[in-house]
């Protein structure tokens, strides 16, 4: 592949570098980075507009936005064709759910990652897990942060990366300490192989949550759902980062499937009542 150009940004726009060590400076600040998951370059550009200081993809809602099923089954040329949009359509800094790096080798790793560099994301987010059904080797998950590492180091841009640590979600029959003893030795390892984050999906109890961001000596990102801490209440554990997921995605899903249901079966049509119009979708996209 090419050598890597941020000139893939617009020139009228803060360059792919400035997104990118803006996006590593949120990570810093006193109160946790929220960041929700956009599935489109719509569903972006409101999140963008309502003020979000950076704006992350949802792997699934993407996949399913182009028509797939998740789990990299959506093809790569189409998937960093949609996250152009999706920067291209916003201001802020957008992080990308690249899950495992579309890649069966460390080396496909990283040159997808210039490719998606060359979209102008600025931040990555890959996991260990394969097909939420089992974990890589620690070692070859560490290889591809590595290889992620080195591909944003060659195309000059300090790409945030975030190392998703699936043990939560595909720990098999480990009890809670050996699930924790194995997600610490793999947050070193990613970090120490090039990682900047860790997200340690599928945990939300406060305890649990406190016990990892005093281990790990990086920022933690966790996952939003409902019965989560608040913010504020995160913060005091030590979260540096939240992000939505599929959230989001799957909440306008299942606002149109109601309204559409209601619609099919009861023939009523006030469930096309909306508290955002055309106008206001429209406004998104108009510009000075």
């Amino acid at each position: 592949m090419d050598d890597c150009s941020v000139e893939a940004i617009l020139m009228d726009r803060p360059t792919q570098l400035e997104l990118a060590q803006r996006l590593r400076a949120l990570h810093r600040h006193p109160r946790p980075l929220l960041l929700p998951n956009a599935w489109d370059a719509g569903s972006a550009r409101l999140l963008a507009a309502l003020g979000f200081a950076a704006v992350a993809t949802t792997s699934g809602g993407m996949a399913w936005s182009l028509g797939y099923a998740d789990g990299e089954r959506a093809p790569l040329d189409e998937l960093l064709a949609a996250i152009a949009r999706i920067v291209r359509v916003t201001a802020v800094p957008v992080s990308v759910d690249f899950e495992g790096g579309h890649a069966a080798t460390a080396a496909g790793v990283g040159e997808h990652v210039r490719a998606l560099i060359d979209t102008g994301a600025v931040g990555v987010n890959l996991e260990d897990g394969i097909g939420h059904t089992r974990l890589r080797d620690i070692d070859a998950a560490a290889a591809r942060i590595a290889a992620a590492r080195e591909a944003a180091d060659a195309c000059g841009v300090p790409l945030v990366i975030n190392a998703r640590v699936d043990v939560w979600i595909v720990g098999g029959a480990a009890s809670d300490e050996e699930r924790f003893e194995d997600g610490l030795r793999r947050a070193r390892a990613y970090l120490a192989a090039g990682a900047d984050c860790i997200y340690p999906i599928a945990v939300a109890q406060p305890a649990l949550i406190g016990r990892l961001c005093a281990a790990i000596p990086a920022p933690v990102n966790i996952g939003a759902r409902p019965g989560l801490p608040r913010l504020d209440e995160l913060a005091r554990l030590g979260v540096a980062r939240v992000s939505t997921a599929t959230r989001l995605a799957t909440l306008a899903l299942g606002a149109v499937h109601a309204a559409a249901q209601r619609l099919r079966h009861e023939g009523d049509f006030a469930a096309l009542a909306s508290a955002f119009d055309y106008e206001q979708a429209q406004r998104l996209f108009e510009r000075d």
